[in-house]
């Protein structure tokens, strides 16, 4: 089958999939979660056979972690489809309603965007999260994971199709691209497909946002900080510093640059350096940096890196706005966070730095869907669209305008025979 018509299939489905109701799209989600806890040997079983033949084809160290998908990993998305569960269906919500005049009413009313093509990294729970987050919201879906996670990706695909199929889902709704000449040929198709959510580098995030037609929203690097103030609690800082580059190094809200207000650098550096020793992390850093501690230079080129591995450059600045500076020049827009007792920094960096996520006094590795309550995320959007920060269930919707009139027509109002009132009448859409 080409990748046309399966976009095709997928369309017609989603056309049908955005009139289902709550309960059958959380009923198809509960047989999802079933059916990846009764259909566990299949994955793990494939799951193994990506990683030999990563392994074998030396794929890096962090990329292996992102790919295995054991025990640990089921129950976690599993946990995930039943927290999805639980959360008020998105669509069909009014936003707004407006009596424009006697017997002529305007609703603004939420609705699934309709075909979603998304192209994914190697971490094969990525696939279920978004298909899930997908189906709540009533859109169709095309996926692309990573060729390393190939097979893990066909039985996870496999699984929830049959599932949602069983519990009454319009089949099709969800197809599985497997090369890059499929992606190729799915940003041509306009007429199908209504956004392309791409997570990678940036150059592959621009690369898919100038080869097609299709609306983009892209998450590329997360070049994420944290910003020590003069003011921080060094016990906390260092806490917090630690959590946000060595949690989980190979996900995109890592902290990949600290940065330490001069004042507090003697107190902090040497508490943290000793930390992070221990934890395998090889720390770069700016020339006041190297006379505190014992630290190969930082370049310029290591303030633009997303590293995803156990390594962290530091730099020293002389204030606040220094450190706003540097985040807004050599930042990501994903997430960044302050470390600080005082309550006027904490706003004024989180109103000046111009990003998706901004913190006071926590971990980076809190931006996530999932942590947020969103049930997962499809991505994290660094754009300025629709939607910013981790993409849930809202990030999935648009919405459309719902007249209900009784023979209105516009003349009456050019001749001046009727007027607007345009009054707010505060309800829900009533169909």
């Amino acid at each position: 089958m080409s990748i046309t018509e399966m976009a095709c299939q997928v369309k017609d489905a989603s056309i049908k999939l955005a009139a289902a109701d709550s309960k059958l799209k959380n009923e198809a989600l509960a047989h999802i979660a079933r059916s990846l806890i009764d259909r566990k040997d299949e994955i793990l079983k494939a799951n193994a056979m990506d990683l030999k033949r990563s392994e074998e084809e030396n794929l890096a160290a962090p990329l292996l972690k992102r790919l295995k998908f054991d025990d640990a990993k089921i129950a976690d998305v599993v946990d995930g489809i039943n927290s999805l569960i639980g959360l008020k269906d998105p669509v069909g919500k009014t936003l707004l309603s407006t009596e424009l005049d006697e017997g002529l009413e305007l609703y603004k009313v939420t609705c699934p965007i309709g075909v979603i093509g998304v192209i994914f990294e190697s971490r094969p729970d990525a696939l279920v999260q978004i298909s899930t987050l997908c189906l709540k919201s009533g859109n169709g879906v095309l996926l692309k994971g990573g060729s390393e996670a190939r097979e893990t990706n066909r039985i996870l695909a496999d699984i929830i199709s049959k599932a949602t199929e069983e519990a009454g889902i319009p089949a099709n709704w969800i197809k599985l691209l497997e090369t890059r000449a499929d992606v190729d040929e799915m940003l041509k198709l306009d007429q199908y497909i209504d956004l392309v959510i791409p997570r990678g580098s940036n150059e592959f995030v621009r690369y898919i946002m100038d080869n097609s037609r299709i609306p983009v929203m892209g998450h590329a690097d997360g070049i994420c900080h944290c910003y020590v103030d003069e003011d921080a609690d060094v016990d906390m800082a260092v806490r917090i510093a630690v959590d946000s580059k060595t949690q989980y190094v190979a996900v995109c809200n890592a902290t990949e640059t600290l940065l330490v207000h001069k004042n507090i650098a003697p107190k902090v550096l040497p508490e943290l350096k000793s930390i992070l020793d221990e934890k395998g992390v090889e720390l770069l850093g700016c020339e006041k940096t190297q006379k505190i501690i014992s630290v190969a230079p930082a370049t310029e080129q290591d303030w633009k890196t997303e590293y995803l591995d156990y390594k962290l450059s530091i730099k020293i600045v002389e204030d606040l706005d220094e450190a706003i500076d540097h985040i807004n020049t050599y930042g990501s827009r994903h997430t960044d966070s302050i470390i600080t007792k005082s309550q006027d920094k904490a706003s004024r960096f989180m109103s000046l730095v111009d990003s998706g996520n901004v913190f006071w006094n926590c971990s980076t590795r809190f931006s996530d869907g999932f942590r947020y309550g969103f049930g997962a995320e499809v991505g994290i959007s660094t754009s300025k669209i629709h939607a910013r920060g981790p993409v849930g269930l809202d990030g999935l919707l648009i919405y459309k305008y719902k007249l209900i009139g009784n023979g209105h027509i516009v003349d009456d109002y050019a001749k001046r025979k009727k007027t607007f009132k345009h009054n707010n009448l505060s309800k829900d859409f009533p169909m």
